[in-house]
């Protein structure tokens, strides 16, 4: 029975953080929220998607550089830019001075400066930096601890803050439930350190960490809890946290 429920949260996931053609065969009543810890799984597939890449781009004899872009977008693609999008807009609401302003910055569907600005920076720095992983084998574990590792400090977010407002998106995923945010922790973790070895991987979990509070803080701060868009921006700052932190590690720890 755990098994079929572990299966069964992991579809619901899938279905809803990926473009990928599964369905879920739940009554379509059960929250997102209620299968946050099988977030680390989801991106594991991702991942797995994008070191594939990487490694087809590597034995035609691409550049690292191009190799990562194209991993980088590969995830991209699968996610529909679910979590790109989150943080655009999340960075755009940087601009506004009222909590009630930067809501309705966050649903306008339009684009503005800050949100390119944030796309371009935080999308270069996970290119460049997964180029300067070293061997394809560990730009392969780097994307595969990347995509699961960020995707665990969701639910840490959506545990630790309320949603922001009485509708949209972050309300209707729900609250996750403390065993559930404790598992999808602790798997993440675990696929970080297995990926990347202890040492690094402790790093890499570090820096994701150190991510999802940065963004937790500032939206208490001025939204008072979380949103979609906050709880991408989570995913993405914590992606690119993990790949900069193995691959500014000393190679001597």
């Amino acid at each position: 029975m755990a098994l079929l429920g572990w299966i069964a949260e992991f579809r619901l996931a899938l279905t809803f953080l990926t473009c990928l053609p599964v369905r879920f065969k739940g009554d379509g009543a059960q929250p997102i929220g209620a299968a946050v810890r099988a977030f680390p799984l989801v991106g594991l597939v991702v991942g797995a998607a994008a070191g594939a890449v990487y490694a087809v781009a590597d034995l035609l004899g691409l550049s690292t550089t191009i190799a990562s872009l194209l991993a980088i977008a590969t995830m991209a693609m699968i996610t529909g830019g679910l979590h790109e999008d989150g943080l655009a807009d999340a960075a755009d609401s940087l601009g506004a001075r009222t909590r009630e302003r930067a809501l309705a910055i966050m649903r306008d569907s339009h684009i503005g400066t800050f949100g390119v600005m944030a796309l371009f920076f935080v999308q270069s720095l996970r290119v460049v930096g997964l180029s300067y992983a070293g061997s394809t084998v560990e730009a392969i574990l780097l994307l595969l601890a990347a995509a699961a590792g960020s995707r665990a400090v969701v639910p840490a977010v959506m545990y630790m803050l309320p949603p922001a407002r009485r509708d949209g998106l972050s309300w209707s995923a729900g609250q996750p439930d403390r065993r559930r945010v404790v598992d999808a922790g602790a798997l993440g973790a675990l696929i970080v350190v297995a990926m990347l070895w202890p040492i690094w991987g402790l790093v890499a979990i570090v820096a994701a960490t150190a991510a999802g509070i940065a963004v937790g803080w500032l939206a208490r701060r001025r939204l008072g809890g979380h949103t979609g868009d906050v709880l991408g921006a989570a995913q993405q700052l914590s992606e690119t946290a993990i790949i900069l932190g193995y691959v500014a590690s000393p190679t001597w720890i």
